[in-house]
């Protein structure tokens, strides 16, 4: 499965490139950047997963008398780990637990090119969220269920920019969405934080 999701989002990264190369590149700018990091999510929602890995593709584009580029950003996380609890009448009990989320972000980002190589950046819009949680106790079987949610996102970070094209950066990032699991109502958003490698055109 998360190969499959890693083939999927590498082509979408390739064909938006050569998408964009092929147009009026003295008309269009924008970049291409794979993320890698870590989704903090609500504790009291989500342990023991609540701290997942994350990865993604973060899109943005203008024309280049635009103020503010237009962003779509795919992100996904997960995380898997066993929950452990003591009852008075059955004694020590475990359950293994898998979470995880996806997001679909769009949104305007603004970035700063005041400087040839360091580009600072904000950015936020609207953001689309699907969550699952899976738990599997042994011995008797396991169960999943999932919900999705519309919220918001914001983030900032920084762009080192190599050779007039090739992205290096952090970014640090707060996204919000409500949705409901075993109808237990919970927050499918959290604090994302991690690195930025891509290409800028």
């Amino acid at each position: 499965m998360v190969k499959k999701y890693i083939i999927a989002v590498l082509a979408l990264v390739f064909f938006l490139l050569g998408a964009s190369l092929a147009s009026a590149q003295d008309q269009w700018t924008g970049n291409v950047n794979i993320f890698i990091g870590q989704k903090n999510l609500d504790k009291d929602d989500w342990e023991p997963v609540d701290k997942q890995t994350e990865f993604g593709v973060e899109i943005d584009f203008r024309k280049k008398d635009w103020p503010v580029n237009i962003a779509i950003d795919i992100l996904r996380s997960s995380d898997d780990d066993t929950y452990y609890e003591y009852d008075p009448f059955f004694g020590p009990l475990s359950a293994d637990v898998k979470g995880e989320t996806t997001e679909f972000n769009i949104g305007i980002r603004k970035i700063w090119d005041g400087f040839p190589s360091i580009r600072p950046f904000i950015g936020g819009g609207l953001s689309y969220i699907r969550a699952e949680v899976e738990v599997s106790i042994p011995g008797i079987g396991s169960a999943s269920e999932s919900d999705t949610g519309v919220g918001i996102w914001l983030g900032g970070g920084v762009y080192f920019t190599l050779a007039e094209h090739f992205n290096l950066g952090l970014e640090i990032r707060y996204s919000d969405a409500d949705v409901t699991i075993a109808d237990v109502k919970g927050k499918a958003g959290g604090t994302h934080y991690g690195l930025l490698a891509g290409y800028h055109w």
